[in-house]
């Protein structure tokens, strides 16, 4: 497996033909702060979420191999921490570096407190603050529900009444597998499978409400990877230009906004970082030429509507004898108009 600060990618095989696992490890070097990967964002009214990785005790999910085996361990887990009691006020935590399409999303969750409210959800299919599917568990209401938010319009909420104690751990999870969403709680469907043609894909992460203060734990995801539609354009174009011997996409990734490779010929190349050419293309925002003897290459800028630089792409090109930079940018123009006339924002590359 490969370590991401806080992710884990492994593979699944028990669901679907392949997928992809990945699980948030709330490790120790997060604690007092909002994990890597995740930002705070909010619905509604009211103060943004406080959310901080903090230590519990954590039951484990399996059986003590002996009577002296610990039945509980001391373990960070993340925390929205806010008590701000507005009524209409849901913080998120979302998680932005993946945009999910089908995927089965658990977490352990603990009601802590709330004088208001004592709450605790999943976020997923997130677009933006308007935008959303939410399942979440009430202790004080005791119910499960499932909505959606479009538009900033909620829906009627829809699942039973059950009881949902406060200060212990439970299980919560969601599947969707195309238009079906499906509920969980405690490993239970107590809400029946749930059509809707909302959203088919988009961010996933954690929720609250009002003043409640919950706790997460143990929480990951399975799911298909979607194909970024960088991959797609690449292999269009390398159909269309068969002397182009390579064209590859880099695309700013991460808080560090470094360039990592999103779409290539060879797709086991996916997720190399970008060299010293590349960055100095996306900064100066200018094409560069790079000679061979038997290859040509060009790295150019791909730009938003706003004629911001937003990725880049390497062009390699079968050389020839007196190949210069002058003509083989005008070899490489072809290719870059296409890209760029279906380029108007970094959606358009990886989302």
């Amino acid at each position: 497996m490969q370590r991401l600060g806080c992710l884990v990618v492994g593979c699944w095989l028990a669901w679907q033909a392949a997928g992809a696992e990945l699980a948030f490890d709330f490790g120790p070097g997060w604690v007092g702060r909002t994990p890597e990967g995740f930002r705070s964002v909010l619905a509604g009214q009211g103060a943004p979420g406080n959310w901080q990785i903090v230590w519990d005790e954590v039951p484990s999910q399996l059986p003590p191999l002996s009577d002296k085996a610990p039945v509980v361990s001391r373990r960070p887990v993340l925390a929205q921490l806010s008590e701000d009691d507005t009524d209409e006020r849901f913080p998120m935590l979302v998680y932005e570096p993946v945009v999910f399409g089908d995927f089965v999303f658990t977490t352990r969750f603990k009601l802590v407190r709330g004088r208001r409210e004592q709450m605790a959800g999943l976020v997923f299919r997130w677009q933006d603050e308007r935008n959303f599917y939410v399942v979440r568990a009430s202790g004080l209401g005791n119910t499960f529900r499932f909505y959606k938010v479009v538009d900033g319009l909620r829906s009627q909420p829809i699942g039973p009444q059950v009881e949902v104690p406060a200060g212990v751990w439970h299980e919560l999870g969601v599947e969707c597998r195309g238009h079906q969403i499906v509920c969980r709680l405690n490993g239970r469907e107590l809400i029946p499978p749930l059509t809707d043609t909302s959203f088919t894909r988009g961010r996933l992460g954690f929720w609250t409400k009002s003043d409640a203060v919950s706790y997460f734990a143990e929480a990951r995801v399975v799911y298909t990877p979607l194909e970024p539609p960088a991959q797609k354009l690449v292999e269009e174009l390398l159909q269309r230009y068969p002397r182009v011997r390579d064209l590859r996409v880099y695309v700013p990734r991460g808080e560090s906004a470094r360039l990592e490779l999103v779409a290539a010929r060879d797709r086991g190349a996916v997720g190399q970082p970008g060299g010293p050419t590349e960055e100095r293309v996306l900064s100066e925002g200018r094409p560069y030429y790079v000679p061979g003897k038997e290859v040509a290459t060009v790295v150019a800028p791909l730009r938003d509507r706003n004629g911001d630089p937003i990725a880049v792409v390497r062009i390699s090109l079968e050389s020839f004898r007196g190949q210069t930079g002058q003509t083989a940018l005008a070899r490489a123009q072809p290719i870059l108009h296409q890209l760029q006339s279906r380029v108007n924002h970094r959606s358009d590359l990886v989302e």
